[in-house]
Order: C-alpha cells, then structure tokens, then sequence
C-alpha cells in the first residue's frame, strides 16, 4: 500500500488526478472491498473500462476518446518496480457462491480458471506501469496482450478450495516495447499464509491504430534485490533468443542429441530381426503417437479479450483441461501439475474461429511427464491450418511411476 501512495506523490502539485483511474488500477483508493484490495472479478471490469473494451458483442465503442500513442519512451516517466505492484483477491472464501465456477469433480480446484485470472491479472499489472495519473482521459492508447508465460511453478501443498487467494505482482523487467511481469499466490490455511504459486508471464504493448509495437515507460531497478530481479530478466531474453533458433526447421540436433536418438531408435529394434523394418516396444512403455487426445473448439464472442479476439486465459484453459484428460488417461490416476512452461502466443485467435487443440505425452520420467498441447486455427472452407499456441504441462503422480513414452518416428524423438 505504501508503494502506491508513493507512486501517487509523484504527481505535480495542482493536478487534478480523475479519482477513477486511481480506482481502476491503484487498489488503495475509496469504495473498495475490506482491506482495500480489489477482487479479479473486479479488476476485470475496471480493465474493460479503461481500454474502452465493447460491452456488447457488435456494439460501438465510438465516442471513446484515445490519447495519442507515445512515439519514444523519453517522452514517458521512467518507473520503479514498485510503481507497479499491486493486489487483487480470488475471493473463494469470502464469496462461496463463487466457489461453483472454481471447483473441479473431485473437490479440488480447476486449475484452468486460476491461469485465467493470472491472465487478467498480468494484463492489469501492465497497465499499472504504463498508467499516466496526470492523464485525464479514461482510456489507454495502448494494447497490452500476452506474448509468452514463461513459467508456472506450484507448491506441493496444492490450493485449497474454501480460502481466498491473494494474488500480488509487479514489473520485474521492462524493455522498449515489452516488460516481464512476476506474480505469487498466496493462500492462509491453518492462519498461516503460505505462497502456493509463482508465474511470470512477458507481455507486449501494441498501437491499436496501427496494430505496431508501441513503447512503454523504462523501468530502473532500485537497490540490489531489484537488479538481480532485472538481470534474470535480461537473461531471459537473451535465452528466448537463442532458443529460438534451436527448432529442428532451422538446426540440425547436436551431438549429445544425436547420440540420444540413435540410442532411442536401437531399443526399439529387434537384434533378431536383422532389419530396420521390424519395430518393438519396449517393456512397460507406449509408442509416443499412441498417446494423442484431441479436440475442437468453437470460439464465441462470450470468451473474448479486451480487444475482440479470444482471451488468451481461456486458450490455457481449453489446453490444461485437454492436457489434464490425455494425463489422466496415460497415468491411470489423478495427476498433480506442477510447472506450465514456455506457452509462445504465435497469433491471435479471432471470435468465430475453429481451435483445434491436439495433446501428446512427450516425455516422461519415473513419476512425472510432460504434455504438450499444441493448438492451430482450422480455416473450414479449405481445411488449412495456422499454429497459434504450443502448451507445456508437467504433471506428477507423486506416488507411481508412469509407462514411458518411446517415439517412433525422427519427428518424434525431436520432441524431446
């Protein structure tokens, strides 16, 4: 709360600062609900507002006015880490009607829901750091969406169904036209809060004039712990720069690769046979392509975003719970997630269109094993396909090991 009072006393004297937009994004202002903290639900909807989002499928959002789009961050206030932070709650607790749309068949929580409010919840973080409180009009000029989720990690304690969720977060890394943003979850069980989950997600701002990047306000890290927190962000650029280029169209595999696949290809060889032709499997093992669960879904005007395309949350709902299902069917149990890794948004996808979502068991290991989801839009008039998404799901049995996958084909052992 101190952060945001600062933040506000950054203000020049005599400007009159619209008590809305404080509202909207500054969880510390008038008619909020006890402690001050906006609730996800709510943090929606002041989004909606702020962007000037279409309340009505095929309603008009004229009148709305826009301010211009910065053309240079020099042209911005330079921000702080904690410029950004800010909180909202999943009231599970206080609110038990709500407890109906988060709660799954085995009285766990649907964790499909949770990456739809980290969704919401990255986006209006963004906008905390690129609000200008001097700025009277009520509507950003910018487009903020999401570009990767870098990373999902869970605790073993799992989320309890009956308890409010805090979730809190700011800016840990901003470039020219992106910024990184850090999330935790909390939950208090047995009065005692314990962190129960950490995200970061990447996101980028965009001219909605000219659907062109846009710049966002610098970000300088104050004090050691937040340089460290920028550093690891700079990394993982760097990172995503080089993993880029390792995809099996663009580089052929390395030698240590190389020597994984041949090894992969002679357990599923006869010795016997004295040919290539002949294919086994090994013991306690299924063929990789075995292992396919797909789906189809049609994408209505109910899930989209603030911009008119599909909400993004929603996308990684429809492929964990497509994951969770192909999980659940090669492990013969209940499997636990653990980390979300690495979900690239390649394209938008747009209301009406046809997502067709196909999952795989890629690897495996004693008790864990990774799905991957990867989703295209399918265009029915000639069946043509554009990828849109790749997912990455860790599951844990925690109790078992689980059959082991073996690839049959050369595309299938780069998957690994």
């Amino acid at each position: 709360m101190q952060s945001q009072f600062k933040f506000l006393c950054h203000v020049p004297l005599g400007i009159n600062v619209p008590k809305l937009l404080k509202r909207y994004l500054l969880s510390s202002t008038g008619n909020l609900p006890e402690g001050g903290v906006l609730t996800i639900q709510d943090t929606r909807k002041k989004l909606k507002d702020l962007v000037g989002a279409q309340l009505v499928w095929g309603s008009s959002t004229e009148g709305v006015t826009v301010p211009p789009v910065p053309l240079s961050q020099d042209d911005l206030p330079v921000k702080k880490m904690s410029d950004s932070f800010r909180k909202a709650i999943i009231p599970l607790g206080s609110k038990p009607g709500l407890k109906e749309k988060y709660i799954n068949y085995y009285g766990g929580i649907r964790f499909g829901r949770i990456l739809e409010d980290l969704d919401t919840f990255a986006v209006a973080v963004s906008y905390t750091h690129t609000l200008d409180p001097t700025c009277a009009e009520r509507k950003s000029p910018l487009s903020i969406v999401t570009a990767l989720v870098d990373r999902i990690e869970l605790s073993q304690d799992g989320i309890v169904p009956n308890k409010d969720i805090m979730m809190s977060g700011k800016v840990t890394w901003a470039g020219k036209t992106s910024l990184e943003i850090t999330m935790n979850l909390d939950q208090e069980v047995d009065n005692v809060w314990k962190r129960i989950m950490v995200a970061k997600f990447l996101m980028v701002a965009r001219n909605p004039q000219t659907k062109g990047a846009a710049v966002i306000n610098k970000l300088v890290p104050e004090g050691p712990e937040e340089e460290s927190l920028f550093q690891k962000g700079e990394r993982s650029k760097s990172d995503r720069m080089l993993e880029s280029q390792k995809t099996l169209l663009k580089t052929a595999p390395n030698e240590e690769e190389r020597v994984l696949i041949h090894d992969l290809f002679l357990q599923t060889i006869d010795p016997k046979a004295h040919t290539f032709k002949v294919r086994v499997k090994p013991l306690d093992s299924v063929w990789m392509e075995d292992t396919s669960l797909k789906t189809l879904v049609i994408c209505m005007p109910e899930q989209r975003n603030l911009y008119n395309k599909i909400f993004g949350g929603f996308l990684m709902r429809q492929a964990f719970e497509l994951a969770y299902a192909n999980a659940s069917l090669h492990c013969k149990t209940r499997p636990h997630i653990e980390v979300v890794d690495d979900i690239a948004f390649k394209k938008s996808v747009e209301v009406g269109s046809f997502l067709f979502l196909s999952s795989q068991i890629v690897y495996t290991e004693g008790s864990k094993f990774m799905v991957k989801v990867h989703a295209e839009v399918v265009n029915p008039s000639d069946e043509t396909r554009e990828t849109t998404n790749d997912f990455y799901f860790i599951f844990n049995t925690r109790n078992q090991s689980v059959p082991r996958v073996i690839p049959k084909t050369y595309a299938g052992r780069n998957i690994l």
